[in-house]
């Protein structure tokens, strides 16, 4: 089922590739006739899992790719740069990859932070930036017609999810009291920026607002807090490590079962919900992709990457595997690998992915659904595709 509001709307185990500086995907390092790809991603640090699944995703595309020959006969030659997670070293990663390895094209960060900071380094040497993973609205606001005319984004943004969630929570599941727990990021306070935004056309209000650092691990008395404030739901955009910590210690101070996470932490997956199946129960959360959608080419690469990673795909895995193909497609509808000319394919494309059609508005923002679950007796229970059209703020 799908679901279209036009108006402004609106991330298992551990997979850690060491792998310093930038490193060739393919044994052609030298050739000149290839297409040279970089990923800018946090590949160590606090954030190296996501960098993890996300080069597994990127080299998934390629090999795929290249094994059928390429795209208009030109082999993918894929990079990688660490950005530790933190906008300094994604700058350096992102000039290492321009300058020493000369790619064309660039798929990062996960950060939203890093991405930002990587917008003005890809527009100066007008190499074109593909986002994959970061949510925050500002990476789109001043893309396309807004200023940088070389990053596009294959993502849902924060507005989106924070629409949705609230819009779902207040509706389908009544909920009018909410109390907020994120994670304090560029990611998770403009998660709630939003949020706050919409809440009180749902007659929603906010008891309580608190956010916390990354490897943080002790939320005992912002849960008591919540516990004695009457929220009926936790608006908790945060990161997926955290998830579990945080659902243990609703069971300590007794709210699981009483008080529902919302929003966006991998609720979905089974480490998470097994970690604390009672304060799982009911969780609502919005994704750009989960490996339960069904849809032929989404199962097949669910089944593909589990068969040669030993283990199932996350997010992150989807996201970049989907994003390099995308790239794909743009090349050989420009019929050839001139950034300029992929640019302006982008532009036009309608590419077919595994969640639905992607087209790209004037702030090179794509037009994607977004998928609705809720934690069911334990199982991720999908509830519907919801896409909308961003409405930007006028100029």
């Amino acid at each position: 089922m799908t679901h279209q509001f036009n108006r402004r709307m609106l991330c298992i185990s551990t997979a850690i590739l060491a792998i310093a500086g930038s490193v060739p995907f393919t044994a052609t390092a030298q050739a000149a006739d290839t297409i040279k790809l970089g990923i800018v991603a946090p590949m160590s640090g606090p954030n190296a899992r996501y960098g993890g699944f996300s080069m597994h995703g990127a080299e998934l595309a390629v090999k795929d790719i290249n094994d059928a020959g390429g795209v208009n006969g030109i082999k993918i030659q894929l990079f990688n740069a660490d950005s530790q997670g933190t906008p300094v070293e994604g700058v350096s990663a992102t000039r290492r990859l321009i300058d020493q390895e000369g790619v064309d094209f660039i798929i990062g960060d996960v950060s939203s932070s890093v991405t930002l900071a990587m917008q003005p380094v890809a527009e100066d040497a007008e190499v074109l930036l593909l986002n994959a993973a970061s949510s925050n609205p500002k990476i789109t606001y001043q893309a396309g017609v807004g200023g940088f005319k070389w990053t596009y984004r294959n993502y849902p943004t924060d507005e989106n999810r924070a629409l949705v969630v609230a819009k779902y929570a207040a509706e389908q599941r009544g909920f009018t009291k909410f109390a907020v727990l994120s994670v304090d990021s560029d990611y998770g306070r403009s998660a709630i920026t939003f949020t706050k935004k919409y809440l009180p056309e749902f007659k929603g209000q906010i008891l309580s607002e608190d956010y916390y650092k990354e490897g943080e691990v002790d939320f005992r008395s912002v849960l008591a807090k919540i516990r004695d404030n009457g929220a009926q739901a936790i608006i908790y955009y945060g990161l997926a490590d955290t998830t579990p910590i945080l659902a243990r210690q609703m069971v300590e101070l007794g709210i699981a079962g009483k008080v529902t996470l919302i929003g966006n932490g991998e609720f979905n997956t089974e480490k998470t919900i097994k970690s604390a199946p009672t304060a799982l129960e009911g969780a609502v959360e919005a994704a750009a992709w989960l490996p339960q959608f069904d849809s032929p080419a989404s199962k097949a690469f669910v089944e593909k990457f589990t068969t040669t990673y030993k283990e199932a795909p996350n997010n992150h895995a989807y996201v970049h595997w989907d994003t390099v193909n995308l790239l794909a497609a743009a090349i050989k509808q420009a019929g050839s690998a001139d950034k300029s000319k992929v640019r302006d394919a982008l532009s036009k494309i309608k590419y077919k992915s595994p969640v639905g059609d992607v087209t790209f508005d004037d702030h090179n923002q794509a037009r994607l659904p977004m998928i609705l679950l809720q934690i069911e007796k334990g199982v991720p229970s999908i509830k519907g595709a919801y896409s909308a059209d961003i409405q930007y703020p006028a100029k």
